[in-house]
């Protein structure tokens, strides 16, 4: 039941965009490489988050500043971004705006399903609870910021302006959201909820804008 209950939420995330993708699907294969190179990136994630922790502050607004900005947001929005820029920038079905967004949830579900099924079946911090609280905020968080990724990367490739900034607004914006999410989060500031709520409802009103505006932009949509 508590492998279900982690992976539950991934998956319905999953089916959501691929059926969100309605003028020209992708291939289930890339898509799965996509999912599958998401779980193999969370093996140096976790190295390298270990490795920097043991840099953290001791205690305090520093020490949840440098965990959720450089910890956690750093290393697993890179190694994100990595896997996206190497799987579908030369390759040919990378054809319309959406499919940035597409293979980057993907990619970035891979990653928070097997980060989950740690929660979760983590003896000292798992269970159903665990299972429950991550549905709601860390899978759909994790896919947000995906979304964010995907979008700016397909303006990249896309858009004649402004290609290395929007490249690097790929990985800058997501970087900054996840470190200001796991920030609010990890803080022990009083009322942390109010500009948590803010940056929820920003995350998915304009995350779904920005799905919006890629598949009003797809080259297939028949007029």
């Amino acid at each position: 039941m508590l492998f279900r209950l982690a992976l539950a939420p991934v998956l319905i995330v999953l089916i959501y965009i691929f059926f969100r993708d309605k003028y020209e699907k992708e291939p289930l294969r890339l898509l799965f490489t996509g999912l599958f190179f998401g779980v193999i990136i969370s093996f140096p994630i976790i190295f390298f988050e270990r490795f920097i922790d043991g840099f953290s502050p001791d205690g305090g607004i520093a020490e949840a500043f440098f965990n959720a900005f450089f910890v956690a947001s750093l290393v697993e929005e890179f190694f994100k971004f990595i896997v996206l820029f190497f799987l579908i920038w030369k390759n040919y079905n990378f054809n319309e705006p959406f499919d940035g967004i597409a293979y980057s949830v993907f990619i970035s579900l891979g990653f928070a399903g097997f980060e989950n099924v740690l929660y979760v079946f983590n003896p000292n911090m798992g269970g159903i609870e665990t299972a429950v609280l991550r549905a709601v905020f860390s899978v759909p968080g994790h896919g947000l910021f995906a979304v964010f990724m995907g979008y700016y990367f397909s303006m990249s490739k896309f858009n004649r302006e402004n290609k290395g900034r929007m490249l690097f607004f790929a990985f800058f914006v997501p970087f900054l959201l996840h470190g200001a999410y796991d920030f609010i989060l990890l803080a022990d500031i009083p009322l942390y909820f109010i500009p948590f709520a803010a940056l929820v409802l920003y995350l998915w009103v304009s995350g779904f804008s920005k799905m919006k505006k890629h598949l009003r932009d797809s080259p297939f949509k028949k007029i």
